[in-house]
């Protein structure tokens, strides 16, 4: 039996009604699975924020704009 390490995602998102929504907290093996398990429950929902939760040690997950930008400078 293989054992699945889950790591928990915390996202502030925008509603497609436009309300906010934040800390909302989903486990799942990566960042993407994560995504794909908001995106099941908030359809059409934007991603403002994503932060890691490794244990007790929050890490901000890079966005593609902020992974643009560093490789731009």
């Amino acid at each position: 039996m293989q054992s699945h390490q889950f790591i928990k995602y915390a996202f502030k998102i925008r509603t497609r009604l436009g309300v906010i929504v934040d800390n909302l907290m989903i486990h799942g093996r990566d960042e993407h699975e994560a995504q794909r398990k908001l995106r099941q429950v908030y359809h059409d929902c934007k991603i403002i924020e994503c932060i890691c939760h490794h244990g007790s040690v929050r890490i901000p997950v890079a966005s593609l704009e902020e992974v643009a930008n560093r490789t731009v400078r």
